[in-house]
């Protein structure tokens, strides 16, 4: 009897951690645009995961914020995520895209994850200064603001840590190079490992 209470116990000290879906709705940055498949941030974070969790990259360059709402509704019936990690609004901003639209489609690709019980992450993205400061500040302000509204996680934007590194950036001026995916990486990885160990969500 002692060894059957013992090996019960054991069995459930083995027991593997819930295993998470994290669904990647994004653009190019996370499609691994110009550089080898398999070396891109989304493709690091799936094997420093391992086998605990289940990455689906869903990202296609060019992608709009238009884009991935039209298809956020049928990845989650399909994978069931427990989180959508949301990189999106960069193609907005470069076809000019009025920034309203852009804050209701984030908004409302939100709202549809938590109506599916999946919690939704935002990624922070910012525009290049050639387009305008006025323009460039009121597309930076939409992602805090609306984070901060929604109380939704933030990964706060990576390349202005890699822009001024010419290794980090390729030669178009917008894509990371292979070498800038361990940043991204990271940076993504200090936010979802507290959310994948149960922490409740940091709100920036």
């Amino acid at each position: 009897m002692i060894r059957f209470y013992f090996a019960l116990i054991l069995s459930f000290v083995l027991l593997p951690a819930h295993s998470a879906t994290l669904l990647v709705l994004g653009d190019s940055i996370s499609a691994g645009y110009g550089i080898d498949a398999g070396k891109g941030w989304v493709d690091l974070m799936r094997d420093q995961l391992g086998d605990d969790h289940r990455v689906v990259n869903a990202s296609i360059s060019g992608d709009t914020t238009g884009g991935g709402l039209s298809r956020l509704d049928t990845l989650i019936t399909e994978h069931e995520p427990d989180f959508v990690l949301i990189e999106l609004g960069g193609n907005d901003g470069l076809r000019g895209y009025p920034i309203p639209r852009m804050e209701q489609n984030l908004r409302a690709m939100i709202d549809l994850s938590r109506a599916n019980d999946t919690q939704p992450i935002l990624f922070a993205m910012q525009m290049p200064p050639n387009y305008g400061k006025r323009y460039s500040d009121q597309f930076a302000d939409v992602f805090p603001k609306l984070a901060a509204e929604e109380q939704v996680p933030l990964i706060p934007f990576i390349f202005e840590d890699i822009a001024t590194d010419q290794t980090l950036i390729q030669e178009d001026g917008i894509h990371p190079t292979e070498a800038a995916q361990p940043l991204i990486t990271e940076r993504a990885m200090q936010l979802l490992l507290p959310l994948l160990n149960g922490e409740a969500p940091c709100h920036q």
